[in-house]
């Protein structure tokens, strides 16, 4: 649940944990029971180094920023693949 910030002219400023989209613009305060202000901040980040966020970051990295390749790409050799499959079941689909 988000935590929303309101502030109090007498009192000081407080938090309040509300369901997404319930907080309101105008909130009592708890401590002198007055009217307090919703405060808009930047929202809390939790900065953890947990192997799946590096994961998430990683990807979404990836997505504007991929890794440069340093050399040419392998080449498959036509010379080595095989010109029919040893799979009996292959035999039955058709031919070009």
């Amino acid at each position: 649940m988000p935590i929303y910030e309101y502030r109090c002219p007498r009192c000081d400023v407080f938090d309040v944990v509300r369901a997404m989209g319930a907080a309101q613009g105008v909130d009592t305060c708890p401590t002198c029971g007055g009217p307090a202000v919703r405060r808009f901040t930047a929202p809390h980040l939790a900065r953890t180094g947990t192997a799946a966020f590096r994961l998430l970051d990683a990807t979404s990295r990836s997505a504007a920023e991929p890794q440069v390749v340093s050399g040419p790409l392998p080449t498959a050799d036509p010379r080595k693949a095989p010109l029919s499959s040893s799979n009996p079941l292959h035999r039955k689909l058709p031919r070009p």
